[in-house]
């Protein structure tokens, strides 16, 4: 168990391809700065917006099928109430992405 009382994460074998997502995402909204700072047209913004936010709904979705693959799985394994809770944790996480 780590610092937050959980296990290891889903994510960790795709760790390096995940931070690489995280760079490219980060590169996306610095691009989005570097319009903004140059007066760059709405809707060529928006465009970027765009892309943006469909790259981390794409790392959203991709974190919550490890964690399903791996924790949750892991967990209904145990069966009991760590099962519930976990169940109970991913379908939070789902209506959070669902909402945003």
């Amino acid at each position: 168990m780590d610092s937050t009382g959980h296990g290891t994460p889903g994510y960790s074998a795709t760790k390096d391809a995940q931070l690489k997502r995280l760079r490219r995402i980060e590169g996306q909204v610095r691009g989005l700065q570097r319009q903004v700072e140059s007066d760059t047209y709405c809707i060529d913004v928006l465009t970027q917006v765009s892309a943006a936010t469909k790259a981390l709904e794409a790392f959203a979705l991709s974190l919550l099928d490890e964690h399903l693959k791996h924790c949750v799985a892991e967990a209904l394994q145990s069966g009991g109430e760590e099962a519930d809770a976990k169940i109970a944790e991913a379908s939070a996480a789902i209506a959070r992405l669902v909402r945003s």
